[in-house]
């Protein structure tokens, strides 16, 4: 499926940019007997409805045309959100020094299945994390995911 997604991804950046927006990511998934195209966008002074239909509409019959999906699907854009999902090297730089939630497939070092702390870097294999007291070196075929953290106060 990751080849499906920068396929579209390539396909429709370009448009979104020229719509005012970055195109932050495009994810493909199956949930249940449904697949879904979601197209995450962002620009400096947030998102709202209005611009997730404006974008919508003008890169469905972009998707449509090039017929890059067999099977039946929803399209949904939206924003990214406060609590942002961290899936490529780039989302990785842009949070250098920022604090995140990385959930694991197995228990880490600490015999945990979540670690929180902040991005000190990132390889091809490994993102380091600092902790209170402590670095944490993460095997990154261990992520099964990697979000920030949004402290609601």
């Amino acid at each position: 499926m990751a080849k499906l997604e920068e396929k579209v991804e390539k396909l429709i950046s370009d448009k979104v940019t020229s719509l005012g927006y970055e195109l932050y990511d495009v994810e493909y998934a199956k949930e249940g007997k449904d697949h879904y195209m979601r197209i995450f966008i962002d620009r400096p002074e947030g998102i709202n409805i209005e611009d997730c239909e404006k974008v919508s509409n003008e890169i469905n019959p972009l998707i449509d045309e090039a017929n890059l999906v067999q099977d039946q699907y929803f399209l949904e854009v939206s924003s990214t959100g406060v609590e942002r999902i961290l899936r490529k090297d780039k989302h990785l730089k842009q949070n250098i020094g920022s604090e995140i939630l990385v959930k694991l497939f197995q228990k880490s070092e600490n015999g945990k299945k979540e670690e929180q702390g902040i991005l000190q870097e990132f390889d091809e294999e490994t993102i380091t994390l600092s902790q209170e007291e402590n670095t944490l070196l993460i095997n990154r075929k261990n992520i099964a995911q990697i979000k920030t953290v949004y402290h609601w106060e």
